[in-house]
Protein backbone atom coordinates (compact mmCIF):
# COMPACT_ATOMS: atom_id res chain seq x y z
CA UNK A 1 0.00 0.00 0.00
CA UNK A 2 1.07 3.33 -0.85
CA UNK A 3 2.99 5.46 1.91
CA UNK A 4 -0.34 7.67 3.88
CA UNK A 5 -0.33 11.50 2.82
CA UNK A 6 1.42 13.04 5.02
CA UNK A 7 -0.42 15.88 7.41
CA UNK A 8 0.61 18.39 9.89
CA UNK A 9 2.71 17.25 12.35
CA UNK A 10 3.64 18.31 15.61
CA UNK A 11 6.32 16.56 17.54
CA UNK A 12 7.24 16.36 21.19
CA UNK A 13 9.27 18.95 23.22
CA UNK A 14 12.97 18.07 23.93
CA UNK A 15 13.17 19.71 27.47
CA UNK A 16 16.70 20.78 28.25
CA UNK A 17 17.49 21.85 31.75
CA UNK A 18 20.39 24.48 32.42
CA UNK A 19 21.46 26.65 35.14
CA UNK A 20 20.05 29.76 34.13
CA UNK A 21 16.55 28.47 33.06
CA UNK A 22 13.02 28.27 34.96
CA UNK A 23 9.61 27.27 35.25
CA UNK A 24 7.72 29.29 32.78
CA UNK A 25 8.07 26.69 29.80
CA UNK A 26 5.75 24.66 31.92
CA UNK A 27 3.72 27.28 33.16
CA UNK A 28 3.35 29.74 30.49
CA UNK A 29 3.69 27.53 27.11
CA UNK A 30 2.44 24.15 29.14
CA UNK A 31 4.96 22.17 27.99
CA UNK A 32 5.80 18.78 30.42
CA UNK A 33 8.40 20.47 32.93
CA UNK A 34 8.94 18.02 36.42
CA UNK A 35 9.31 19.67 39.79
CA UNK A 36 12.82 21.31 38.68
CA UNK A 37 13.23 25.09 38.72
CA UNK A 38 15.89 25.19 35.67
CA UNK A 39 14.10 24.22 32.52
CA UNK A 40 15.43 26.66 29.99
CA UNK A 41 15.28 25.14 26.76
CA UNK A 42 12.06 23.00 24.81
CA UNK A 43 13.40 22.14 21.30
CA UNK A 44 10.27 21.95 19.18
CA UNK A 45 12.03 20.30 15.84
CA UNK A 46 15.32 18.97 15.92
CA UNK A 47 17.26 16.82 14.13
CA UNK A 48 20.27 17.34 15.98
CA UNK A 49 22.37 14.64 17.32
CA UNK A 50 21.29 12.38 18.95
CA UNK A 51 18.82 15.39 19.69
CA UNK A 52 15.47 14.24 17.13
CA UNK A 53 12.10 14.99 17.52
CA UNK A 54 9.39 12.48 17.14
CA UNK A 55 6.01 13.05 15.35
CA UNK A 56 3.44 13.32 18.16
CA UNK A 57 -0.20 12.64 17.52
CA UNK A 58 -1.85 11.15 13.90
CA UNK A 59 -0.90 8.38 11.54
CA UNK A 60 2.66 9.05 12.13
CA UNK A 61 2.80 9.10 15.73
CA UNK A 62 6.21 8.07 16.98
CA UNK A 63 8.43 8.15 13.54
CA UNK A 64 11.43 10.50 13.75
CA UNK A 65 11.67 14.05 11.71
CA UNK A 66 14.85 12.31 10.95
CA UNK A 67 13.31 9.35 9.30
CA UNK A 68 10.84 11.24 7.55
CA UNK A 69 14.01 13.16 5.78
CA UNK A 70 15.58 9.90 4.52
CA UNK A 71 12.00 7.89 3.74
CA UNK A 72 9.85 10.89 2.04
CA UNK A 73 12.17 13.89 1.58
CA UNK A 74 10.38 15.45 -1.62
CA UNK A 75 6.61 15.10 0.11
CA UNK A 76 8.42 16.31 3.45
CA UNK A 77 10.99 18.97 2.28
CA UNK A 78 9.96 20.08 -0.51
CA UNK A 79 11.58 19.61 -3.97
CA UNK A 80 13.47 22.78 -3.80
CA UNK A 81 15.11 21.26 -0.61
CA UNK A 82 14.71 17.50 -1.35
CA UNK A 83 18.85 16.73 -1.45
CA UNK A 84 19.19 17.54 2.28
CA UNK A 85 20.07 14.77 4.38
CA UNK A 86 19.68 16.61 7.68
CA UNK A 87 16.18 19.00 8.50
CA UNK A 88 18.35 22.35 8.28
CA UNK A 89 16.37 24.61 11.52
CA UNK A 90 16.44 24.24 15.07
CA UNK A 91 13.01 25.57 16.30
CA UNK A 92 13.12 25.70 20.43
CA UNK A 93 11.46 28.01 23.26
CA UNK A 94 14.00 29.94 25.80
CA UNK A 95 12.93 30.32 29.35
CA UNK A 96 15.79 33.16 30.67
CA UNK A 97 15.09 33.02 34.64
CA UNK A 98 19.10 33.98 34.67
CA UNK A 99 21.16 36.11 32.24
CA UNK A 100 22.79 33.43 29.65
CA UNK A 101 26.58 33.68 29.30
CA UNK A 102 27.80 36.14 26.61
CA UNK A 103 28.58 34.00 23.76
CA UNK A 104 29.41 33.99 20.35
CA UNK A 105 28.65 31.39 17.56
CA UNK A 106 31.00 30.37 14.17
CA UNK A 107 29.82 30.62 10.77
CA UNK A 108 29.71 27.26 8.85
CA UNK A 109 33.37 27.45 8.03
CA UNK A 110 34.69 28.19 11.79
CA UNK A 111 31.76 26.01 12.58
CA UNK A 112 33.12 23.34 10.82
CA UNK A 113 36.91 23.83 11.83
CA UNK A 114 36.39 24.93 15.35
CA UNK A 115 33.26 22.98 16.56
CA UNK A 116 32.85 20.05 13.64
CA UNK A 117 29.72 21.61 13.51
CA UNK A 118 27.34 24.03 11.27
CA UNK A 119 27.67 27.28 11.75
CA UNK A 120 24.92 29.22 13.64
CA UNK A 121 23.27 32.39 12.47
CA UNK A 122 19.80 32.67 14.77
CA UNK A 123 16.96 35.09 14.98
CA UNK A 124 14.86 35.63 18.48
CA UNK A 125 11.04 36.67 19.08
CA UNK A 126 10.39 37.86 22.43
CA UNK A 127 6.99 35.85 23.83
CA UNK A 128 7.41 37.95 27.25
CA UNK A 129 9.87 40.78 29.11
CA UNK A 130 10.02 41.15 32.70
CA UNK A 131 9.98 45.24 33.46
CA UNK A 132 13.77 46.02 32.75
CA UNK A 133 14.85 43.17 31.20
CA UNK A 134 16.79 43.18 28.59
CA UNK A 135 18.75 41.54 25.51
CA UNK A 136 22.64 42.04 24.90
CA UNK A 137 23.02 42.13 21.02
CA UNK A 138 26.51 43.11 19.10
CA UNK A 139 29.78 44.79 20.63
CA UNK A 140 29.07 48.54 21.19
CA UNK A 141 30.39 50.66 18.01
CA UNK A 142 34.18 50.87 17.47
CA UNK A 143 35.01 47.83 19.97
CA UNK A 144 38.02 45.64 18.19
CA UNK A 145 39.92 42.34 19.01
CA UNK A 146 42.12 43.75 21.53
CA UNK A 147 39.98 45.63 23.68
CA UNK A 148 37.52 43.26 24.03
CA UNK A 149 40.63 40.21 24.94
CA UNK A 150 41.31 42.95 27.74
CA UNK A 151 37.83 43.11 28.68
CA UNK A 152 37.94 39.15 28.87
CA UNK A 153 40.52 39.21 30.58
CA UNK A 154 39.64 41.43 33.27
CA UNK A 155 35.90 40.80 34.01
CA UNK A 156 34.51 43.58 32.46
CA UNK A 157 32.67 42.55 28.99
CA UNK A 158 29.70 44.05 29.81
CA UNK A 159 30.39 47.42 29.26
CA UNK A 160 30.87 46.66 25.76
CA UNK A 161 28.44 45.13 24.62
CA UNK A 162 25.16 46.61 23.32
CA UNK A 163 22.08 46.70 24.69
CA UNK A 164 17.93 47.54 25.07
CA UNK A 165 15.15 46.64 26.86
CA UNK A 166 13.62 43.97 25.70
CA UNK A 167 9.41 43.94 24.98
CA UNK A 168 6.92 41.15 23.40
CA UNK A 169 7.06 41.16 20.02
CA UNK A 170 10.65 42.67 19.39
CA UNK A 171 12.52 40.49 16.94
CA UNK A 172 16.59 40.39 16.53
CA UNK A 173 18.22 38.84 13.80
CA UNK A 174 22.19 37.05 15.33
CA UNK A 175 23.88 36.60 12.79
CA UNK A 176 26.89 34.21 13.10
CA UNK A 177 30.23 36.26 14.73
CA UNK A 178 27.69 38.57 16.65
CA UNK A 179 28.58 38.77 20.67
CA UNK A 180 25.13 38.01 22.28
CA UNK A 181 23.14 37.09 25.79
CA UNK A 182 19.86 37.09 26.59
CA UNK A 183 18.95 38.80 29.92
CA UNK A 184 17.11 37.47 32.98
CA UNK A 185 13.08 37.46 32.74
CA UNK A 186 13.17 37.03 28.64
CA UNK A 187 11.06 34.55 27.19
CA UNK A 188 11.03 33.90 23.33
CA UNK A 189 11.03 32.07 20.48
CA UNK A 190 14.54 31.27 18.36
CA UNK A 191 14.44 30.11 14.67
CA UNK A 192 18.36 28.90 13.98
CA UNK A 193 20.74 26.77 11.82
CA UNK A 194 20.55 23.36 13.18
CA UNK A 195 23.54 23.34 15.25
CA UNK A 196 24.46 23.78 18.74
CA UNK A 197 27.84 25.60 18.25
CA UNK A 198 28.24 27.90 21.42
CA UNK A 199 31.69 29.71 22.63
CA UNK A 200 31.72 31.57 25.98
CA UNK A 201 33.13 34.85 26.68
CA UNK A 202 31.67 35.76 29.98
CA UNK A 203 29.89 33.98 32.31
CA UNK A 204 28.72 36.57 35.15
CA UNK A 205 31.32 35.31 37.00
CA UNK A 206 28.44 32.26 37.75
CA UNK A 207 29.76 29.01 39.18
CA UNK A 208 28.30 26.13 37.47
CA UNK A 209 25.95 22.74 39.25
CA UNK A 210 29.58 21.55 40.29
CA UNK A 211 30.70 24.68 42.41
CA UNK A 212 33.34 25.79 39.97
CA UNK A 213 33.23 28.36 37.06
CA UNK A 214 31.91 27.06 33.93
CA UNK A 215 33.76 26.69 31.20
CA UNK A 216 34.78 29.48 28.94
CA UNK A 217 36.05 29.31 25.17
CA UNK A 218 38.28 32.45 24.80
CA UNK A 219 40.25 31.40 21.79
CA UNK A 220 37.37 30.26 19.88
CA UNK A 221 34.87 33.28 20.38
CA UNK A 222 37.46 35.54 19.62
CA UNK A 223 38.32 33.97 16.18
CA UNK A 224 34.66 33.61 15.39
CA UNK A 225 33.66 37.13 16.34
CA UNK A 226 32.80 39.55 13.17
CA UNK A 227 34.17 43.17 15.43
CA UNK A 228 32.47 44.59 11.77
CA UNK A 229 29.06 43.92 13.05
CA UNK A 230 28.59 46.83 15.48
CA UNK A 231 25.68 46.89 17.75
CA UNK A 232 21.74 44.95 16.68
CA UNK A 233 18.92 46.63 17.26
CA UNK A 234 15.07 44.96 17.38
CA UNK A 235 14.17 44.76 13.70
CA UNK A 236 11.47 47.31 12.13
CA UNK A 237 8.62 44.56 10.40
CA UNK A 238 7.62 45.40 6.97
CA UNK A 239 4.17 45.49 6.36
CA UNK A 240 3.60 43.07 3.28
CA UNK A 241 0.38 42.51 3.54
CA UNK A 242 -2.84 44.10 5.31
CA UNK A 243 -6.23 42.54 5.22
CA UNK A 244 -10.02 42.64 7.05
CA UNK A 245 -8.15 39.39 8.95
CA UNK A 246 -4.92 40.97 9.96
CA UNK A 247 -1.45 41.96 8.69
CA UNK A 248 1.33 40.20 7.58
CA UNK A 249 4.49 41.35 8.48
CA UNK A 250 8.31 40.20 7.43
CA UNK A 251 11.07 40.04 9.82
CA UNK A 252 14.09 38.19 10.01
CA UNK A 253 15.32 36.97 6.52
CA UNK A 254 18.89 35.61 6.13
CA UNK A 255 20.40 32.60 3.74
CA UNK A 256 19.26 30.43 6.15
CA UNK A 257 15.81 30.95 7.05
CA UNK A 258 12.83 33.71 6.25
CA UNK A 259 9.98 34.37 8.99
CA UNK A 260 7.13 36.33 8.68
CA UNK A 261 4.96 37.46 11.39
CA UNK A 262 0.84 37.22 11.00
CA UNK A 263 -1.28 39.19 13.49
CA UNK A 264 -4.96 37.53 12.96
CA UNK A 265 -7.91 39.19 13.71
CA UNK A 266 -10.87 38.13 14.77
CA UNK A 267 -12.59 36.05 11.92
CA UNK A 268 -14.27 32.99 11.05
CA UNK A 269 -13.07 30.14 8.05
CA UNK A 270 -14.06 31.97 5.33
CA UNK A 271 -11.41 34.96 5.91
CA UNK A 272 -7.64 34.18 6.43
CA UNK A 273 -4.38 33.89 5.42
CA UNK A 274 -3.18 31.18 2.99
CA UNK A 275 0.32 29.90 4.44
CA UNK A 276 2.60 26.84 3.05
CA UNK A 277 4.52 26.24 -0.37
CA UNK A 278 4.81 23.27 -2.30
CA UNK A 279 8.19 23.29 -2.81
CA UNK A 280 9.15 23.88 0.07
CA UNK A 281 8.33 22.96 3.94
CA UNK A 282 6.71 25.63 6.63
CA UNK A 283 7.30 25.99 10.22
CA UNK A 284 4.15 27.94 11.88
CA UNK A 285 5.12 28.97 15.68
CA UNK A 286 1.99 30.02 18.25
CA UNK A 287 2.91 33.44 19.98
CA UNK A 288 -0.53 34.55 20.78
CA UNK A 289 -3.76 33.71 21.59
CA UNK A 290 -5.06 30.52 19.60
CA UNK A 291 -5.26 29.91 16.16
CA UNK A 292 -6.82 27.66 13.67
CA UNK A 293 -4.75 26.24 10.64
CA UNK A 294 -6.80 24.03 8.26
CA UNK A 295 -5.44 21.69 5.68
CA UNK A 296 -8.29 20.72 3.00
CA UNK A 297 -11.33 19.61 5.76
CA UNK A 298 -9.03 18.74 8.97
CA UNK A 299 -8.71 21.56 11.58
CA UNK A 300 -5.91 21.90 13.36
CA UNK A 301 -5.61 24.45 17.18
CA UNK A 302 -2.63 25.71 17.38
CA UNK A 303 -2.13 27.81 20.87
CA UNK A 304 0.59 29.62 22.20
CA UNK A 305 4.08 27.79 22.45
CA UNK A 306 2.97 25.12 19.76
CA UNK A 307 4.55 24.69 16.67
CA UNK A 308 3.24 22.68 13.93
CA UNK A 309 5.51 21.87 10.59
CA UNK A 310 3.30 21.92 7.16
CA UNK A 311 4.81 19.32 5.11
CA UNK A 312 5.83 21.09 1.36
CA UNK A 313 3.26 17.94 -0.23
CA UNK A 314 0.10 20.10 1.47
CA UNK A 315 0.84 22.74 -0.54
CA UNK A 316 -1.46 26.17 0.84
CA UNK A 317 -3.01 25.71 3.74
CA UNK A 318 -4.98 28.67 5.84
CA UNK A 319 -4.71 30.26 8.92
CA UNK A 320 -7.35 32.48 10.91
CA UNK A 321 -8.38 32.73 14.66
CA UNK A 322 -12.08 33.64 16.15
CA UNK A 323 -10.61 35.92 18.73
CA UNK A 324 -7.42 37.36 17.05
CA UNK A 325 -4.05 35.63 17.45
CA UNK A 326 -0.27 35.98 16.55
CA UNK A 327 1.62 33.45 14.60
CA UNK A 328 5.01 33.23 13.27
CA UNK A 329 5.98 31.08 10.02
CA UNK A 330 9.39 30.13 8.76
CA UNK A 331 10.46 28.66 5.41
CA UNK A 332 14.16 28.15 4.06
CA UNK A 333 14.56 30.57 1.41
Amino acid sequence: MPDPRLYPLRFEPILRRLIWGGRRLGTVLGKPIGAEADYAESWELSDYHDQVSFVRGGRLHGVTLRDLIRSRPVELLGPALAGLDQFPLLVKFIDAHQDLSVQVHPDDAKGRRLANDNGKTETWVVLAAEPGSVIYAGLKAGVGPEEFRQAIASGQVEPLLHRFEAHPGDAILIEAGTVHAIGAGVMLAEIQQMSDATFRVFDWNRLGPDGQPRTLHIEQAMESTDFALGPVDPMVPEVVESRACGTRERLACSRYFACERFRLEPTDARDGFDIGQSDRFTIVIGMEGKTTLVDRDETYDLAVGETILLPASLGACQVFSERGAVVLTCVVP
